[in-house]
């Protein structure tokens, strides 16, 4: 008699849980189930294009389709309790999850770090309906009032502060000319605590970064602490930026499911996992959630992701499973159309051959989830103007 297929559930349709979820799929000895609160893939390199008037179609893949005549069960709610004697997940809904092998894959959450007035006030750009809103309130705006904001601000120095604050001035220009308005001076701020941006980055890498959007006309604000938001603006280090458009971009935390649950955490709230990335036996933790060298990194959570499976594999087929070996990630932060900054290894470039790079990453990371047929169609909607605009229609 056959062994009955060894049932893995993976919390979390990001990019650590759907990548995990192919790879095991193509094995017949597990029954495979995802358990997401999204019914899509979100493509967070490019939701600041998607913020910025790009096409939304570019920025999230269904679930569904992702996984269109795959053995995955795709189930939608939330993870909110964990029994590991028992190897049972329950959901926030009440439904109930048995598992033999558990990957928690369940990425992270927005921290305003108790900031007075942020999480009312400021916008985002996280999720698909963030981008969305964001954009509609900036071309909005211009509409109504038939000019530009008086201040944007971007909060956060990080890559994301850095997409976003270099795509604001070509967007925002596009609506004014769009709307026949006259061409205006732009005022676009960039605030960070560090003082530099991108602090983890080679200060090569920071400076360049920095000049260029300073090229761009935008002001940075280093070294500056935000302290409050109201409806009409914001307060840096003890002084007042006028805005009605500020964008948080700066924190993140790890998803409260494994602080909730009682898993070892590091000083960051990470969990601590071993050489194999388990944090207890057949408890799995990969991308986001797990305190490795690199995590925080889309490409990171990709490699774990392979790698667990694999080890799965191994371990089903009685083989010895392989120790983990953090993979530096190749960073690149585009600032500004046909502009990106980009870290290989030692190797260091800047400008349009960046952003060539940058391009062709995209396409291969579309190309982790769909045939390449499809991986090129959203290649090239990443590039497209959304044709449908609700503020025009």
């Amino acid at each position: 008699m056959d062994d009955p297929k060894k049932k893995v559930l993976i919390l979390g349709g990001g990019f650590a849980g759907i990548k995990a979820a192919l790879e095991l799929s193509r094995d017949l000895d597990f029954e495979v189930t995802l358990l997401s609160d999204q019914s899509s893939f979100r493509y967070y390199p490019t939701l600041f294009h998607a913020a910025t008037g790009g096409k939304m179609s570019a920025s999230s893949i269904a679930l569904d389709e992702i996984f269109e005549g795959k053995p995955v069960k795709i189930v939608k709610g939330s993870a909110k309790s964990l029994d590991g004697s028992a190897k049972k997940v329950s959901s926030a809904g009440g439904k109930v999850y048995d598992y033999d092998i558990l990957i928690v894959a369940l990425g992270v959450i927005t921290n305003y770090f108790g900031i007075k007035g942020l999480e009312k006030y400021a916008y985002g750009i996280k999720t698909q309906d963030e981008a969305s809103r964001l954009r509609d309130h900036i071309h909005r705006q211009i509409v109504d009032d038939k000019k530009p904001d008086v201040n944007y601000v971007v909060i956060g120095g990080g890559p994301t502060g850095v997409e976003l604050a270099g795509a604001l001035p070509t967007y925002i220009k596009h609506v004014m000319q769009r709307h026949n308005l006259p061409d205006t001076r732009l005022h676009i701020d960039l605030v960070e605590a560090a003082p530099r941006l991108m602090a983890r980055m080679p200060g090569s890498y920071s400076y360049a970064a920095q000049k260029h959007l300073r090229k761009l006309g935008i002001k940075l604000y280093l070294g500056q602490t935000v302290e409050a938001e109201t409806v009409d603006g914001l307060t840096v280090s003890g002084h007042s930026i006028d805005s009605h458009t500020v964008i948080w971009t700066a924190g993140v935390t790890n998803h409260p499911f494994l602080k909730d649950n009682n898993f070892v955490l590091d000083n960051h709230g990470k969990a601590v996992v071993d050489e194999f990335l388990q944090s207890e036996h057949d408890i799995y933790v990969i991308g986001d959630n797990a305190s490795t060298q690199y995590s925080g990194m889309a490409q990171t959570a990709l490699y774990d992701a392979s790698f667990v499976a694999a080890n799965i594999k191994r371990l089903a087929a009685g083989k010895n499973p392989k120790a983990y070996k953090p993979k530096r990630p190749v960073y690149v932060t585009p600032a500004g159309p046909r502009w990106a900054a980009v870290q290989w290894g030692g190797l260091h470039l800047y400008g349009w051959i960046g952003w060539a790079l940058r391009s062709a990453a995209d396409l291969m990371g579309f190309h982790d989830y769909e045939p390449w047929w499809k991986a090129s169609q959203l290649w090239l909607d990443e590039n497209e103007e959304e044709k449908i605009c609700t503020i025009c229609s």
